[in-house]
C-alpha cells in the first residue's frame, strides 16, 4: 500500500514536472518564431531557450510543425473572453453585457502577442494551414460560441427577434470590427484605447438592439 502510494507520487511529480517542461519550451518556442520566423527558430535554439536538451524536447513535441502549431494554442489562449456574463433582464442591460462582451474580444486580440501569432498564421498559411486552424479553432470560434449563447437567451427571454444568432454574430462582429484588424495587422493603425475599444462596442451593441431588439432602439 506504502509503496502504491510512493508510485503515484513520483508519477504526479513526473507529470509536473514534464508539464513545466512543455510550458517552458512553448514560452522559448514562441519568441523564437516571433524574433526569427519558423525557418529562423531552429530547434536547437528553442531548446537552448527553454534550457532543455533536444532529446527532452522531442520528447514532447514530433517535430518543429507540431511546436508552431502548440505555440499557437497556447497563444491563442489570450484571446478568450474570460467573462461571467450576467443573463440580462431588460434591453438596457442586454445593452450594457453585449458592450462588455465587445470591448473584452477586442482587448482580447489587440494585445500585441495576438497580433503576432494573427502575422505569422497568414505567413505560414501555405506551408502549415495547421495554424490558421488551431487560431480559428482555439481563438475566433470560441468567442463567438459565447456571443451566440448569450444571443439565443436573450431570444429565448424575449428581448432579441428570432432571427438566426449566427446572423445576429455575423453582423456584430462586422460592425465591431470593421476594416480595423485588416489595418492593424498591417501596421497602418496603433490598438484602439480602452475608451475607443468601449466607444466601437457599444456602437456594435446599439446597431444589433435596433436591428433585432424587440423593443426598438435603446435610448
Amino acid at each position: 500500500m506504502r509503496k502504491s502510494a510512493k508510485a503515484a507520487e513520483s508519477g504526479e511529480r513526473a507529470a509536473d514536472m514534464r508539464a513545466e517542461m512543455r510550458d517552458r519550451v512553448l514560452r522559448a518556442g514562441f519568441a523564437a518564431f516571433r524574433e526569427l520566423g519558423f525557418d529562423g527558430a531552429s530547434t536547437l535554439e528553442i531548446a537552448t531557450r527553454a534550457r532543455v536538451s533536444k532529446r527532452e524536447l522531442y520528447a514532447l513535441f514530433a517535430d518543429k510543425q507540431s511546436i508552431v502549431v502548440e505555440c499557437i494554442k497556447w497563444r491563442t489562449r489570450q484571446m478568450q473572453v474570460p467573462l461571467a456574463l450576467p443573463r440580462p433582464s431588460d434591453p438596457q442591460a442586454l445593452l450594457a453585457t453585449l458592450t462588455k462582451f465587445g470591448t473584452a474580444a477586442m482587448a482580447g486580440i489587440c494585445g500585441p502577442d495576438v497580433l503576432i501569432v494573427f502575422r505569422f498564421a497568414i505567413t505560414e498559411a501555405q506551408r502549415t494551414p495547421e495554424i490558421a486552424r488551431a487560431l480559428d479553432e482555439r481563438g475566433r470560434e470560441p468567442m463567438r460560441r459565447i456571443f451566440i449563447d448569450l444571443v439565443s437567451k436573450a431570444q429565448e427571454d424575449g428581448l432579441l427577434a428570432p432571427a438566426p444568432p449566427a446572423e445576429i454574430s455575423a453582423f456584430f462582429f462586422s460592425l465591431l470590427w470593421g476594416d480595423l484588424l485588416l489595418r492593424l495587422l498591417m501596421g497602418l493603425v496603433k490598438p484602439p484605447t480602452k475608451a475607443e475599444m468601449e466607444q466601437r462596442a457599444r456602437h456594435a451593441a446599439e446597431q444589433v438592439m435596433a436591428a433585432y431588439g424587440k423593443t426598438g432602439k435603446p435610448r
